[in-house]
């Protein structure tokens, strides 16, 4: 196997249990408070159902995957591992390179992995409707399509600045069946007000996940979705991780570093967290790494402290790196990595050490996606190809080092409909990242003062 290029399972081989890591943590995740109190909270209705409430705060390892939902995985799980050959030829590196496509999904992302489960929970749950915010609009198109499977109608607030770029994806969504706005909305009190202030926000993932929250508060048969950020997403995300481990055991390979773009944090954690546990419990020496943009650098830059997941202060405090709720990046072409905070389990696992993060720019970024779809045939999309320009300088320090090391990359998406931003890149139009330390203090002058002392 030591050879092949492509590495599949069987769907038999496909695992039949999410791994939830807070169940191995060496220390507790610090919990959410509520909004108004700032006492600890749970997530409550009408915003989940309760299996994923359960969920979200499990200490078990691991949590079965319904037959249900084992069958739709099969229509494109497992995902292949690709060795990268003529990437590794074209760098000249003894590098040995994988890389995670998760892109043979029927909506071109990881982000089906838990749309089905999150659809699938509410569906049992009676619930008719949902409700969701989408920044790329590859969250809003795998929700469309898992809403299609249950038969629940789909509500889709997606950033501005996204919905004008990506116009295809829009009418994926619509063609599964989903309404897809442009966040902030008319359709909402929040995002009156909001356009109210500014009629030319370009929009943020705090401003749209304030407008989908506030659109399911507003009806009783309609939850809210989120494709990132939470526990019980990341949950569902772990079956990337599972699988790579079982494919790089058949390629005889043992991985030494670990790389995913990071945004909110489902995909970079999907892959991350058996990893992590391998970490944790077997002392493994795997160099994890987290990728994000420049324009909106909230592990590198942002203090690790208490804030509100969205702008209007309807979803939980948590304790996580952020660079304050009421920061909006800069209109880079990722749109899906333009989160103000991260992951509470992405952010505390680096906290503690376990993984690292880096930063890098858009223009990098599309020169090392260009390299990548000219090499191994595949265009990723602008998300992933942050990870792809780290991978790419780790494997040319291999060269200069004659080291041998496994990389392995998670490519959560293909960019067929990103194809405006490389238009952009390719004829010299594309801007430098935009970036204001003035900004950034603001934003954090205005975080919530919480006294809560964790115990």
């Amino acid at each position: 196997m030591k050879d092949e290029i492509k590495i599949v399972l069987t769907e038999k081989e496909m695992p039949t249990k999410w791994y939830n890591l807070p169940a191995d943590l060496p220390k507790p995740l610090p919990p959410l408070l509520h909004p108004q109190t700032h006492e600890p909270t749970i997530l409550p209705p009408p915003l989940f159902p309760s299996t994923l409430n359960e969920q979200e705060f499990s200490k078990e390892r691991f949590i079965e995957i319904p037959e249900e939902i084992q069958k739709i995985y099969h229509k494109y799980r497992p995902t292949p591992l690709i060795r990268a050959n003529r990437l590794e030829q074209f760098l000249d590196t003894p590098a040995r390179i994988y890389y995670k496509y998760e892109g043979v999904s029927p909506a071109g992302s990881h982000k089906l992995n838990t749309a089905i489960a999150q659809a699938y929970y509410n569906k049992k749950a009676g619930i008719k409707r949902l409700s969701t915010e989408t920044g790329a609009g590859q969250w809003g198109s795998a929700l469309a399509l898992a809403c299609s499977f249950f038969d629940l109608e789909c509500k889709v607030y997606m950033v501005k600045v996204s919905y004008n770029q990506k116009p295809y994806r829009r009418i994926m969504m619509e063609t599964w069946g989903a309404k897809c706005v442009p966040s902030p909305s008319t359709d909402t009190n929040f995002g009156r007000k909001v356009l109210a202030e500014d009629p030319n926000c370009p929009g943020s993932l705090g401003i749209a996940i304030s407008e989908a929250c506030e659109d399911a508060f507003s009806r009783d048969d309609t939850c809210y979705t989120l494709g990132s950020v939470l526990n019980h997403v990341i949950l569902h995300q772990s079956i990337i991780g599972l699988e790579t481990q079982k494919q790089l055991e058949k390629a005889d390979a043992e991985c030494d570093i670990l790389i995913g773009c990071v945004g909110g944090g489902s995909n970079f954690g999907g892959i991350a967290v058996p990893f992590v546990h391998d970490k944790i419990k077997k002392g493994k020496k795997t160099q994890i790494i987290a990728v994000e943009p420049t324009a909106c650098p909230t592990m590198t830059k942002g203090p690790y402290t208490w804030d509100l997941g969205d702008v209007a202060g309807m979803a939980p405090i948590c304790k996580m790196f952020t660079l304050g709720h009421s920061f909006i990046p800069s209109p880079i072409h990722a749109g899906g990595l333009r989160y103000h905070g991260m992951s509470p389990l992405v952010s505390h696992i680096h906290k503690l050490g376990l993984i690292e993060a880096r930063a890098v720019n858009q223009k990098s970024t599309f020169e090392s996606a260009v390299t990548f779809a000219r090499t191994e045939g595949i265009i990723p999309a602008p998300e992933p190809a942050h990870a792809i320009k780290i991978l790419i300088d780790e494997a040319l320090k291999c060269k200069e080092s004659g080291e041998k090391k496994t990389i392995v990359l998670n490519l959560s998406g293909h960019g067929h409909f990103d194809l405006a931003s490389y238009d952009s890149f390719l004829s010299g139009k594309m801007e430098a990242d935009a970036y204001s330390e003035e900004a950034l203090k603001k934003a954090l002058s205005e975080l919530p003062q919480v006294n809560y002392v964790e115990k």
